[in-house]
């Protein structure tokens, strides 16, 4: 058995796509999934699974969300070791920084620095980026919500790419969770 956490992207945020956590741990148990847990509202489970890959198990995911609850949720579905690996390779002091300064977005495929060639890094100083495996680490001194620079990344959408960020106080939730067994 493998344990896994999924990342659904934008549920329960400013009034659409609501799905409750309860469900969700429902829906993963019915899937075949054993060990489910969520983490607050915003969309993380975590779950074991003895058959499928992160790929699958997402799309399963993604199709039985849609079936049951009548919209689509783009998921993805990631183990152990890569949250684990994602964490320890932050290029920025994470131990130093609040939860709120420091953002993961998880990618579903590799980026390139040239997708974000566009970005005006230096223009957005203090503010930061630094691309890691399938993923993007931010650093915003002042929060998410008040960040230029975030804006300006999220404006470089590529047909099929799935993101979805998460702040270090739940990246290292994730490690924890997933660390159970693994």
């Amino acid at each position: 058995m493998t344990t896994y956490a999924a990342l659904l992207r934008g549920i329960n945020v400013g009034g659409s796509s609501k799905l409750p956590m309860a469900d969700l741990r429902a829906l993963l148990t019915e899937l075949g999934h054993g060990g489910v847990r969520t983490h607050l509202q915003s969309g993380q489970a975590v779950f074991t699974a003895g058959r499928g890959d992160q790929e699958s198990l997402a799309a399963e995911l993604t199709g039985a969300i849609e079936e049951r609850f009548g919209f689509r949720v783009e998921v993805l579905v990631r183990d152990h070791a890569y949250l684990r690996a994602v964490a320890e390779a932050c290029p920025f002091p994470a131990a130093r920084l609040t939860g709120k300064q420091l953002h993961v977005t998880y990618f579903s495929a590799p980026v390139t620095q040239e997708r974000f060639a566009a970005v005006d890094a230096a223009a957005h100083l203090p503010e930061e980026f630094r691309l890691g495996d399938r993923c993007l680490y931010l650093y915003a001194p002042d929060g998410l919500g008040r960040s230029k620079l975030a804006e300006a990344l999220s404006r470089r959408p590529a047909k099929g790419l799935i993101a979805t960020s998460r702040n270090w106080n739940t990246v290292l939730k994730l490690v924890e969770m997933t660390a159970d067994g693994a």
